[in-house]
């Protein structure tokens, strides 16, 4: 593996794919990494054949995961054929089907898939040793473990079914503010409707994020609101659902709503993004002093995002809107159409991938705008 850029970048699949086996390995008698995991810059990882039930979440670093684990479980669960329910307001924790032999230049970042954020399960990474969730240092050898807690509706999972993902870096991949600036004025990243945004009106923070805002003005629905009381979401059926069982339609009456403290929501960016083939993205949150929303941030957008061409190779205008999954904390919260709602950190990636996102992928979110996940049947 050669490193193509002396400050960082992130992996593309096919180093990925080189990687497999080693770096990235299975734990017997688990299947092999199967081809459609790797995506542009990222990997999917697979549930194990066992879940527990856990009194609590808990900060990794302390004793191994396994003494955790005895000290809390409450029941085992297999995951095995028809899976398990995992009941909603519980956590769970599961051993990931891969685990890492990471060298020494070599880091990993986790987070969840995007369909895990849209059903609003709330998913972390934990590494035995490491004192930080979703993330593994370079050098990790050993299991991967995730901590599963559906929020809103009670989910059946089972082995195999992929929640999250995998990052390999070196380096410093991140973008800062003036490379940021630069790539928009080579490759334009945000579009309003077909209008490529002048670098003026783009909101570029210290950190050399970029804000996103939401969209609720000619949405209608403008967003979906997780409904009370549902039966079990069937994560891994594509379609298996109709909307209205599990949601409740959002109006944007003059361009502004109320949620409700505590609910979950389902919005979409007034900004259409488009990631170029050679950058990744991933959603943070805004900062907290702008207002009592928390945002599920499972995005990761791996490159070409949003990305469409001429024949001849040049960009063309549009882009694709970022679903925003959000919950209001504390008291209902008025929202405004164009309000800042989220933030993207543009990572370098150590080339141009294989297959863009959603190339060969016909279930992919690469023609999304207020979309749910895959289970559910299309709006």
């Amino acid at each position: 593996m050669s490193i193509r850029d002396h400050r960082g970048h992130l992996l593309v699949d096919s180093e990925i794919r080189a990687l497999l086996g080693k770096a990235v390995r299975t734990r017997p008698p688990a299947a092999n990494i199967r081809p459609e995991q790797v995506q542009p810059a990222s990997l999917d990882l697979r549930l194990g054949p066992k879940a527990w039930r856990v009194r609590s979440g808990f900060l990794p670093g302390g004793p191994p995961l396994e003494t955790r684990l005895n000290e809390l479980a409450i029941a085992e669960l297999s995951l095995e054929r028809q899976g398990a329910v995992f009941e909603k307001g519980q956590v769970y924790l599961v051993q990931l089907e891969e685990e890492l032999g990471l060298p020494a230049d070599l880091r990993a970042r986790f987070n969840p898939r995007s369909s895990t954020g849209r059903c609003d399960i709330f998913t972390r990474v934990l590494c035995d040793g490491h004192p930080r969730f979703d993330e593994a240092p370079g050098g990790y050898l050993g299991k991967l473990w995730i901590e599963v807690a559906p929020l809103s509706f009670p989910v059946r999972l089972r082995r195999g079914d992929r929640l999250c993902q995998l990052r390999l870096m070196q380096g410093q991949a991140a973008l800062d503010r003036q490379e940021l600036e630069a790539l928009h004025a080579r490759t334009p990243l945000l579009h309003d409707g077909e209008r490529r945004l002048k670098a003026e009106e783009l909101r570029i923070d210290e950190d050399g994020c970029l804000a996103l805002s939401v969209g609720l003005e000619g949405r209608d629905p403008a967003g979906w609101r997780a409904a009370h009381h549902t039966d079990v979401l069937e994560f891994s059926k594509d379609g298996a659902h109709e909307v209205l069982d599990f949601w409740e339609p959002v109006h944007a009456r003059k361009g502004r709503c109320i949620l409700g403290p505590g609910s979950f929501y389902i919005f979409a960016s007034k900004e259409r993004l488009s990631i170029p083939p050679k950058h990744a993205a991933e959603m943070l949150p805004v900062d907290i002093g702008i207002g009592e929303l928390r945002n599920n941030y499972a995005g990761f957008f791996d490159n070409g995002f949003g990305w469409r061409t001429t024949p001849d190779g040049r960009q063309l205008p549009g882009g694709t809107p970022a679903v925003l999954e959000v919950r209001a904390h504390d008291v209902p919260f008025l929202v405004d159409d164009g309000q800042l709602f989220c933030r993207l950190r543009f990572f370098r990636t150590s080339g141009r991938p294989e297959k863009l996102y959603g190339e060969g992928r016909p279930s992919s979110y690469r023609e999304q705008d207020l979309t749910l996940a895959r289970c559910f049947q299309r709006a």
